[in-house]
């Protein structure tokens, strides 16, 4: 047993380390949400601030705190970075993958490792593990939260329920009320489809309340009481408005969630929607027995994880505003389900041979992925793929790849083999991205670059300003030079001497704003489409 334990043990290690923290500083701090998060957390630690969020010495109230105390700490222990700023994220998903292994050892013992690395290599996971961003902690804290509320419902040991109470707590800290609304929603869900009322009225415990409260609540009274204008911004604006109206421009349609859950569980999709069907026509067909008691803790199980895949789905679908990280808590439900999946059907030594057209589009969705991986120079730089040789080699390695994990699966092993010949791909896509594909997304789609080659140009520190480039642009430069970078179109042009970063060919646009004003060109960074200038000081000598 012990031998068993430490294999497992080196195994999740093993892949946690490679899919969540290998080569997290490759490139650079990509979008707007993560430069600007991780510079947030840099000015509350030099600060000493661990109640008011501040982006420029101003407060910044959208978010939470605890990806920023995640973060702050890793400061402390590594110094500022990029990759410091991810490892939070990191951390969070391997808590969550290892949690998931200890649960199942305890209540579904034989399954415990394909469904903790089924979690693991989902690609909404390892993408949102590798990003400072409050997602992961928000699904991290959620599915813990989850999972211990199982537990207390099958065990009925209180201390189950202390920690359901306590990660929601934390679930509230990383990304606000969405946490505890979200779980109450899984919770009443499965009550009503189990019948079991009584489950969802127990849950209301007043010590637990009061270990949420004590855990949730005193980062909102502090940051309130020193920032009126908070309970607006967060609440009412980041929350409410966020969900009811397209106050921040990200509509989509209402089905969006559903191609964002496939591709979120690649690429245990197929394997997944087949568990879920499988799921509700058994339930369907039982759903008179329930009536009487039901007591397939296995079937419960199934029936819980499948409310828990689909309430998010469903919520989010709701929302006015729609980005693909809201997704993220549903993913380890698909896990769970088909952890549960797997168990049913692998209960004797040689499990029977996977149904050929199951064997064949599982391969395919699993093995396609390579192919955007070995081309993600192309795709970054291009946007689209090649052709000619590069493009037939890597279709011609996910052929190979989906043959023999079509064949494998119809082998004489079947399902057992399934976690074994699907990590493959994964493990080769990570790989594949990291090592062809890293220099082009630090180039085109991170600030960092810029920010290096500016630096080089300088004779002296100056301020920086950006005039119609993406907030990517914008919030990156701000981290990279740890200076807030003013905006021409919102405050006006800076009266000091400055920087200033623009779209190329935009000299004369330029010239027309800082009107009076020197300016001088002073390069072009092709990979962004962006000149940068220097600009005189207001009142300073136009002579050349």
């Amino acid at each position: 047993m012990k031998s068993r334990t430490r294999t497992d043990a080196l195994l999740l290690a093993g892949f946690c380390a490679f899919l969540f923290f290998y080569g997290l500083g490759r490139f650079g701090l990509i979008g707007a949400d993560e430069p600007r998060y991780a510079q947030v957390a840099r000015e509350m630690l030099e600060r000493h601030d661990w109640i008011t969020p501040v982006l420029g010495g101003r407060p910044w109230l959208e978010k939470p705190p605890l990806y920023y105390w995640q973060a702050m700490l890793t400061y402390s222990l590594f110094g500022v970075s990029d990759w410091a700023a991810r490892v939070p994220s990191a951390l969070d998903a391997t808590g969550m993958v290892v949690v998931i292994y200890f649960f199942l050892r305890r209540l579904r013992r034989g399954i415990e490792v394909d469904a903790a690395l089924i979690t693991a290599s989902c690609a909404g996971v390892i993408g949102y593990a590798r990003a400072a961003s409050m997602d992961m902690a928000l699904a991290s804290a959620f599915t813990i939260g989850m999972l211990s509320w199982w537990a207390w419902r099958e065990t009925a040991k209180k201390s189950y329920l202390v920690l359901f109470y306590f990660f929601l707590a934390l679930g509230t800290l990383a990304k606000g009320p969405v946490a505890p609304f979200l779980g109450a929603v899984v919770i009443l869900a499965y009550a009503a489809i189990a019948r079991e009322l009584r489950s969802a009225v127990k849950t209301l415990w007043l010590p637990g309340i009061l270990i949420f409260c004590v855990i949730a609540l005193p980062w909102y009274v502090a940051v309130q009481m020193r920032n009126p204008q908070f309970f607006r911004e967060f609440i009412l604006e980041h929350n409410l408005a966020r969900f009811s109206t397209n106050l921040y421009h990200h509509i989509e349609p209402f089905w969006y969630y559903l191609p964002v859950a496939a591709l979120a569980l690649v690429p245990w999709t197929v394997f997944v929607a087949v568990a879920f069907l499988q799921s509700i026509l058994t339930w369907w067909a039982k759903r008179k027995s329930i009536a009487v008691g039901e007591t397939n803790l296995d079937f419960q199980l199934s029936n819980f994880a499948c409310c828990w895949l689909i309430a998010p789905i469903l919520f989010f679908s709701l929302s006015q505003s729609k980005l693909p990280g809201y997704i993220l808590p549903a993913v380890p439900a698909g896990a769970l389900l088909l952890g549960g999946y797997l168990r049913q059907h692998m209960g004797h030594v040689e499990s029977e041979p996977v149904a050929t057209w199951l064997a064949v589009l599982h391969a395919l969705v699993a093995a396609v992925w390579i192919v955007p991986a070995l081309l993600i120079a192309d795709l970054t730089t291009q946007h689209r793929l090649p052709g000619g040789q590069p493009i037939l080699v890597a279709l011609a390695i996910a052929f190979v790849l989906a043959t023999a994990i079509a064949l494998t699966l119809r082998g004489r092993l079947g399902l057992r083999m399934l976690r074994f010949v699907t990590l493959i791909p994964v493990v080769l896509s990570v790989a594949a991205v990291l090592r062809l594909g890293s220099s082009a997304l630090d180039q085109t789609l991170s600030a960092r670059p810029l920010a290096l080659e500016i630096a080089s140009m300088q004779t002296h520190p100056l301020p920086l300003a950006a005039y119609g480039v993406p907030r990517e642009i914008e919030y990156g430069l701000t981290f990279y030079r740890n200076h807030l970078t003013a905006r021409y179109e919102w405050g006006g042009v800076p009266s000091e001497e400055h920087l200033l970063v623009a779209p190329e060919n935009s000299l004369s646009e330029v010239a027309k704003q800082a009107v009076g004003r020197h300016v001088s060109f002073l390069g072009h960074y092709a990979p962004q489409h962006v000149d940068y200038f220097w600009i005189s000081a207001a009142g300073a000598s136009l002579k050349h």
